[in-house]
């Protein structure tokens, strides 16, 4: 069965090969999707973030054709679901959302909510962090993000948000070894949170959860690397994969290694109705 012409079509042939199983078994398909930058655009204040107004409608279009989607994002899960208007709505049942890189879950049948014990450096972390930030005069507009399990330091609204981040850079990693934690960059942030989980672990746990025909993994940043990387992997041991960057010019390391680039959000909103279109259309084999 061909790929409609209503789709986009990847530009590798493992792409091709993932969206050809996506079409013919969905019922067996995952679908990952990060949060800021794949389903809620980038904002100067990460706490006005708010999924794009079509990401709901064809979540719910799509999730129900489908074995899973699963929304898997650096914020806290509850955060996520509220950021993204996700509770209590009818087509969602499906929905997952994987939080803190996978280490929180909540699942949308349920309303429940799975939250592991806070790492202790997260707490001397959040002790020390100011005295870091203002050394050397400080950089004004600086903004920490406190997510519970983590702190996102973000450069975006100082003077010169590359300059700043890349001034930040070595200070910041000196601090997260000392107190037993990683740093997750991303696009002009700096994220300081316990090791063990990333974007690839929680997509390949939950892929390897159900019986699976193919994944679906849509991301912008590089904290999105991890889980390409798990899709690439999952390929080569033969289960078909698409990689879809939702692109922007402030990070290409994705959209050089995507099957297919979409136009930010809104072209991930795109996307999701297209598929849900061909999985709702009657077609006829070649």
């Amino acid at each position: 069965m061909g790929i409609p012409e209503s789709l986009p079509t990847p530009v590798t042939p493992a792409g091709r090969d993932g969206l050809a199983v996506l079409l013919a078994r969905p019922e067996q398909v995952v679908v990952g999707l990060d949060f800021d930058g794949t389903l809620a655009p980038i904002v100067p204040d990460p706490d006005q973030a708010r999924a794009h107004p079509g990401t709901v409608p064809a979540l719910a279009r799509l999730a129900p054709l489908v074995g899973s989607v699963a929304v898997i994002t650096g914020r806290p899960a509850e955060v996520a679901v509220r950021y993204g208007g996700f509770a209590g709505v009818e087509g969602l049942e499906h929905l997952v959302v994987l939080g803190a890189y996978g280490a929180e879950r909540w699942d949308a049948a349920s309303g429940s909510l799975h939250e592991p014990a806070p790492h202790p450096g997260v707490q001397a972390l959040r002790a020390e962090l100011p005295d870091v930030l203002a050394r050397d005069g400080g950089h004004p507009g600086t903004y920490v993000e406190d997510k519970g399990r983590a702190i996102a330091v973000h450069t975006r609204r100082t003077e010169d948000p590359q300059a700043v981040f890349e001034a930040l850079h070595e200070p910041l990693y000196a601090l997260a070894e000392r107190h037993g934690l990683i740093v997750e960059p991303g696009r002009l942030v700096l994220e300081l949170r316990p090791p063990g989980m990333d974007k690839g672990v929680a997509l390949e746990e939950h892929v390897r959860a159900g019986n699976t025909s193919a994944v679906l993994y849509a991301g912008d940043d590089l904290g999105d690397l991890a889980a390409f990387a798990a899709v690439e992997k999952l390929r080569s041991n033969g289960l078909p994969g698409l990689l879809v960057c939702s692109g922007s010019s402030e990070v290409t390391e994705l959209a050089a290694r995507a099957d297919l680039v979409v136009d930010g959000p809104r072209g991930v909103v795109g996307l999701l109705n297209c598929l849900a279109d061909a999985l709702t259309t009657p077609r006829s084999a070649p």
